[in-house]
């Protein structure tokens, strides 16, 4: 079985991994770079419980096991540790907490911490970037192949999948998918998709080397434009991945094209250097942006495409791709080798429940 995968992100890396693991023939097509996106620009954080209550409990607890599994499985050093986690506030002008010190004493007065949201059973944290490149790495080892490319169309048989055409060229399989974030959304040229859109998301990333211990942080902050939510990763590289102020922009059609709103950056400085002497200007490593695939209902897309044979969809996993990537990757690895997935049920993710996006629509985009 030959089963071709358009997408070097995260999603795409670990399919091919989990198919790998079963001997099936894997081809990824890459028009930019692996993990040149969302999956090497996101914060890397893991949580383990807290999609509870919601369709996506059971994928997030295999995916936050099959984490800690993974690094003695494959070579690489990606920066996975456990972690705790708060949330809290930073107090306002005129807030009689302003000038208290921190419960936390690397953080600046006024950053009020008001709960432990995560311990280091159930959060932890990856270098994305790392984690993607290790995993598309292993599977090459194993066999895959890294094809660069942009996908052009689809080769069909009636309605059965034959393959896809990168630039002109064809390249044959059996199975085909679509694992393109929200660039997912140019394949309903080609076939019956829903809608996915892009979230986008800026961050700066700091060096902050040994400075800041592994405490991740949920905190409300209070400036000109109302409250907003900012969150701060430090990761065991070194560095801390700080972000807020996502909005709604134009999607470019090349990934490498996607740059940071300048004012958002300027803002997310200044929250940043207010949290903490540690975020200082010249310990910026990254000043960055990244599109985050999301849907209409909030829900990823996992599994058969609709009215095809041997097609397959994987995106719109929003804030939780690079937690819940390694489920995705083994249970569509087995949906398409086996026709079942065992450890996740993937039903509330048919791309089926959603109405195909129409193609006509994608000019206005």
């Amino acid at each position: 079985m030959r089963v071709v995968i358009c997408g070097g992100g995260v999603i795409g890396a670990c399919t091919a991994y989990f198919l790998r693991c079963r001997g099936i023939d894997v081809t990824v097509v890459e028009r930019t770079d692996v993990a040149a996106a969302a999956s090497g620009k996101a914060g890397g954080f893991l949580a383990r419980d807290w999609c509870a209550g919601t369709p996506l409990d059971a994928l997030a607890r295999r995916s936050f096991a099959l984490h800690a599994q993974l690094p003695g499985e494959i070579a690489g050093d990606w920066g996975y540790r456990p972690m705790t986690a708060y949330s809290g506030f930073v107090a306002s002008d005129g807030d009689t907490r302003r000038d208290a010190p921190s419960a936390l004493g690397w953080l600046s007065d006024g950053v009020v911490i008001t709960q432990r949201i995560g311990t280091t059973k159930t959060t932890a944290i990856v270098h994305p970037r790392k984690f993607t490149s290790a995993v598309m790495d292993a599977s090459l080892a194993l066999g895959a192949e890294l094809r660069p490319g942009r996908v052009t169309g689809l080769v069909r048989d009636g309605d059965r999948a034959r393959g896809v055409e990168v630039e002109g060229r064809v390249i044959a399989a059996d199975a085909v998918v679509i694992a393109m974030g929200p660039w997912s959304v140019l394949a309903v040229q080609w076939m019956s998709l829903p809608a996915v859109y892009g979230q986008r998301s800026p961050s700066i990333v700091y060096d902050t080397a040994s400075d800041v211990p592994a405490d991740a942080l949920f905190l409300e902050y209070e400036g000109d434009g109302g409250a907003v939510s900012i969150e701060v990763f430090p990761r065991a590289d070194g560095s801390t991945h700080i972000t807020a102020l996502s909005d709604i922009a134009p999607l470019p059609l090349d990934p490498a094209a996607v740059m940071p709103d300048v004012d958002a950056i300027a803002r997310l400085q200044g929250m940043s250097e207010r949290l903490s002497p540690l975020f200082r200007p010249e310990r910026i490593i990254a000043q960055q942006a990244c599109f985050r695939p999301v849907t209409q209902d909030g829900l990823p897309l996992i599994g058969k495409v609709p009215h095809s044979e041997g097609l397959y969809v994987a995106t719109g996993h929003n804030v939780w791709g690079i937690l819940n990537a390694p489920a995705t990757g083994e249970a569509l690895a087995g949906l398409i080798a086996d026709g079942a997935t065992r450890e996740v049920d993937l039903s509330p993710f048919d791309p089926a429940r959603l109405i195909p996006l129409d193609p006509s629509l994608l000019q206005a985009r």
